[in-house]
């Protein structure tokens, strides 16, 4: 019966798509795994829409033959968020990729899902304006939008959360909604428009988002300091951004991610100690005194090896080489695979929590370098494993859930951008206590058939 509803669906959809759904393997074997170490599996089929109509339409055919639907962005995800473990249509919005409307008075632009952040900000470029949130893959919107992304921007200009103000959604019925307005503040029922940012396809289809700008900033500064430990680089972060000062990118990189970043890009060339990789963004006059308060916090706690960036092309240097934090990461340790987790706390509680991770890493005997948006509280542990060894994997994904647990102690959440797709769904209980159920009782209201990416987020029957 379910393979009968799966030809039938197929064979609808090819009506209305035409070469547009795909049934080839190597199509398949693309929307069957993400940027993680997820176990993959195939979608029965992939589509490739071009409007919202043909989304309403898509999900009215699946609908009907109770067919689960997955929706796929550009497959940068790490939970498995775009793995379809029951099979089903792989939905691949990146023909939807149109740069809407930009209103250039009130700060704002629609686009569809399949605008990538780095195309928005291209078509964005002779306007003076920006697009802010940058979680260092080229990701699409409407799959920033899915897992409520951040990045290294947050802690200046805020996540997907704050920085998208309305969407248009297909429902798993097929129906079109409009959440949210142009407006820049509402009181006006409630809000739906959060309801869908971080949902992870569990809801319904992104068809179309409307997001904040930002003017470019007339200075920016970038820059590198080292600190004898990670404690002195946390505790500077802390005093600045209680002093009020007000910094555009602030990441942390351990003394064991410097190593591979040195390995990696042999001519940065920096001291293997940990560092803080900074932004400040102003005026001329703004710029220059961050700079002095900082290095003011910083002489509190050790900080030396200050290096400044102020041409555009070395700032892009930098965090180039900050985004490529992965790559340089698993060159500690050639021929590995590794298991990469994410979690954030309460920033007071950041160092304190980072230390205890650390002892659990000794503790396992395993390499994971530690890289985080310590302005946020966020940190990410990437752990290093041998794949032809079994019983190292498992290690590692116990390491993982260890560090869960104590995020979760400090007060914490066990993701602080990655989301939760399949592979932190152990925690969400732990972690939401009763209100996990309402997220269920809400699941079972907008989509009672449990067609939209089911198994991801919230599990029901």
């Amino acid at each position: 019966m379910v393979q009968n509803n799966i030809a039938n669906a197929i064979a609808a959809l090819k009506d209305l798509l035409g070469e547009r759904l795909s049934t080839g393997d190597s199509i398949r074997e693309i929307h069957g795994r993400d940027e993680a170490y997820s176990k993959p599996a195939l979608p029965d089929a992939v589509a490739f829409p071009e409007s919202t109509e043909e989304v309403s339409a898509l999900m009215k055919v699946c609908s009907e033959y109770q067919v689960p639907v997955v929706p796929f962005g550009i497959g940068t995800s790490l939970e498995g968020h775009v793995i379809p473990i029951h099979g089903g249509i792989s939905v691949d919005t990146s023909r939807m990729n149109k740069v809407l409307e930009i209103h250039e008075s009130d700060l704002d632009a629609v686009v569809q899902p399949g605008v990538t952040r780095t195309q928005l900000n291209e078509d964005l470029r002779a306007t003076g304006l920006m697009f802010t949130v940058d979680p260092g893959a080229d990701a699409t919107l409407g799959g920033m939008a899915a897992t409520r992304a951040s990045g290294t921007n947050t802690v200046r200009y805020g996540s997907m959360r704050e920085n998208v103000l309305a969407l248009e959604v297909v429902l798993p019925d097929g129906t079109i909604i409009k959440t949210g307005s142009r407006a820049r503040k509402s009181s006006s029922g409630y809000d739906l428009t959060h309801l869908f940012v971080g949902s992870e396809g569990t809801l319904g289809i992104i068809t179309q988002l409307t997001v904040r700008l930002f003017g470019h900033p007339d200075t920016i500064l970038a820059a590198t300091c080292a600190f004898d430990s990670v404690d002195d680089a946390v505790n500077t972060v802390i005093m600045a951004i209680q002093m009020g000062l007000p910094l555009a990118r602030v990441e942390l990189l351990d003394e064991l991610q410097m190593k591979g970043m040195n390995i990696f890009n042999p001519d940065l060339n920096l001291p293997e100690t940990p560092h803080l990789f900074l932004e400040f963004h102003g005026s001329d006059a703004g710029v220059k005194e961050q700079v002095e308060l900082f290095e003011s916090v910083g002489e509190e706690f050790s900080v030396s090896g200050f290096e400044w960036a102020t041409k555009a092309e070395d700032r892009n240097r930098l965090w180039e080489a900050r985004h490529n934090a992965y790559y340089a990461a698993k060159s500690l340790r050639k021929g590995c695979d590794g298991v990469v987790t994410d979690c954030c706390v309460p920033i007071s509680a950041l160092a304190e929590c980072i230390a205890r991770t650390k002892e659990l890493v000794s503790e396992a005997g395993l390499i994971a370098p530690i890289v985080g948006h310590v302005g946020d509280g966020n940190f990410h542990l990437l752990i290093l494993f041998d794949p032809s060894d079994s019983e190292e994997l498992i290690e590692a994904k116990a390491l993982a859930a260890q560090v869960n647990h104590v995020a979760l102690s400090f007060g914490g959440t066990v993701t602080g951008e990655h989301g939760i797709g399949t592979g932190k769904m152990g925690y969400m209980a732990e972690e939401h206590g009763a209100a996990y159920a309402l997220m269920a009782t809400l699941k079972r209201a907008v989509d009672p058939k449990n067609l939209m990416n089911p198994g991801k987020v919230v599990a029901i029957n």
